[in-house]
């Protein structure tokens, strides 16, 4: 639904690769905000409050390079979308930390999983290496 998962890892992308990658999220549905991905987000230092949930069929552009999927249904979309084109679909299964019971703390602590894995995920990926220091 564009709500969590998908504006996580576009978050994150821009935030480690400023101004190199151009990034866009879009989900098989459209959802409504979820105040637990800015907590989580901003404990990293990245804003995701002014994302606006979109769909698929809502994004503008198309000839990207690569499009990664995080849920079964979108991937489906995804792949049937981009039949005819030439780009890289990848699926990398994520929880949806939606799902989580407990305290207000588990269920940050699901979100902040899903977070750290998707950060870990993206820097392998996309080949990220830390600033020059100095």
């Amino acid at each position: 639904m564009n709500a969590v998962r998908s504006p996580m890892a576009a978050g994150i992308t821009r935030f480690l690769f400023p101004n190199q990658i151009y990034v866009r999220s879009a989900g098989v549905r459209q959802g409504e905000l979820d105040p637990f991905v800015d907590a989580v987000m901003a404990e990293i230092g990245v804003d995701t409050s002014r994302h606006q949930p979109k769909t698929f069929e809502e994004l503008d552009e198309s000839g990207f390079d690569l499009i990664v999927t995080l849920a079964p249904e979108a991937h489906h979309k995804a792949l049937d979308m981009t039949r005819t084109e030439a780009v890289d679909v990848e699926y990398w299964p994520t929880l949806d930390p939606t799902l989580a019971t407990g305290s207000r703390e588990q269920i940050l602590d699901a979100y902040r999983a899903v977070r750290d894995q998707l950060m870990t995920r993206i820097k392998k990926r996309l080949d990220w290496a830390p600033p020059p220091s100095g």
